[in-house]
């Protein structure tokens, strides 16, 4: 049976420090597993390599040639294992992460500035659109919607508060027509709707009491963007349905005003989300070590091996990190502004 790495290593230090004791005590071992290690290694190849007295310790011949080939060996596998950590530490490639208007903002407000800085071989790919994109056929490593949104097989982590839906319209609207106050009156106003990436019109959902109640808007405007429906609004065309994260400067400034916020539905808020069976299949092809405190397991689709798979799980780890760092410092303040 050959050597093992363990032996050579402990013939290697007595051999430099020509003192079991000592050597033992570089090592942390007993003197006598030392001793037990040796005499194993000597059985093993055929012959001795230490000449030993109560006193002092000296290499044979053959021990010294062991040495003298071992010291350059080993030192080379020190060298690697340095080099392997700090290609380790060091993370590059390409993240493409799936989002919607405002998840693609949450990156660029929260994290982008931060993470580019400690990360600046990283490139990241950010691919706006309302559409549910499937992670495995887009390309993309991972997605952020509101939880809402996120199809039953994907594993999801929140980065925000919690939010909520809201009605709201200008003053100049609400001067011209009767301000509803239950969502069935609701249809003698203008709606501003929303065409979802499906094709169909965006149902408005609202909480009576912990139970949905659902309304079919009808009007003249139709957007496939938030950002264009709270625009209208504020021109005065109608009432929009929308995520409160897109109202609160307008309803605080006064330019809009919430209608019907009894009836007003909670919202989960946005998640970063990932395949589950990805995250399975990626455990059992590698380890990975990153230093970053977390608080929760993360996997992304990897581009390519391993290793890029490995870098790619910590880039994101890190990125997850950065939003999930704002979000608790934040999250008390957005809970009390969204209603």
């Amino acid at each position: 049976m050959k050597p093992t790495l363990n032996e050579l290593t402990a013939f290697l230090s007595i051999a430099e420090h020509l003192n079991f004791r000592r050597a033992a005590v570089t090592l942390g071992v007993s003197p006598s597993a030392l001793s037990h290690t040796i005499r194993l290694l000597e059985s093993r190849v055929g012959t001795q390599l230490l000449l030993r007295t109560t006193r002092n310790v000296a290499l044979t011949n053959a021990g010294a040639k062991l040495a003298a080939g071992l010291r350059p060996a080993l030192e080379g596998i020190d060298e690697s294992l340095a080099q392997l950590a700090d290609e380790g530490d060091t993370l590059s490639g390409r993240i493409a992460i799936t989002a919607s208007e405002r998840g693609g903002q949450l990156i660029i407000e929260r994290a982008f500035g931060s993470f580019r800085q400690k990360h600046p071989g990283v490139q990241l790919e950010i691919c706006t659109d309302l559409a549910l994109e499937d992670l495995l056929t887009s390309g993309c490593d991972a997605g952020i919607r509101l939880r809402d949104q996120v199809v039953p097989d994907m594993s999801a982590v929140p980065i925000g508060p919690k939010i909520a839906a809201v009605t709201c319209a200008s003053p100049d609207y609400l001067q011209k027509r009767d301000v509803p106050e239950t969502p069935s009156d609701l249809a003698s106003h203008e709606c501003i709707r929303q065409r979802l990436a499906t094709g169909s019109i965006h149902r408005w959902e609202f909480d009576n009491q912990g139970k949905s109640l659902f309304f079919e808007p009808q009007g003249a405007l139709t957007f496939n963007s938030h950002w264009h429906m709270v625009s209208a609004a504020l021109a005065g065309q109608g009432i929009a349905y929308v995520p409160s994260h897109h109202v609160e400067r307008h309803l605080e400034s006064g330019e809009l005003v919430q209608v019907l916020a009894g009836y007003s539905r909670p919202l989960e808020g946005f998640c970063l989300y990932y395949p589950i069976e990805d995250f399975q299949r990626f455990r059992g092809s590698c380890s990975v070590n990153y230093a970053e405190p977390i608080d929760t397991e993360w996997h992304f689709v990897s581009h390519g091996t391993v290793r890029q798979a490995e870098l790619i799980f910590s880039q994101c780890i890190d990125l997850h990190s950065l939003l999930r760092r704002h979000h608790k410092s934040s999250e008390a303040s957005y809970e009390r502004e969204c209603v």
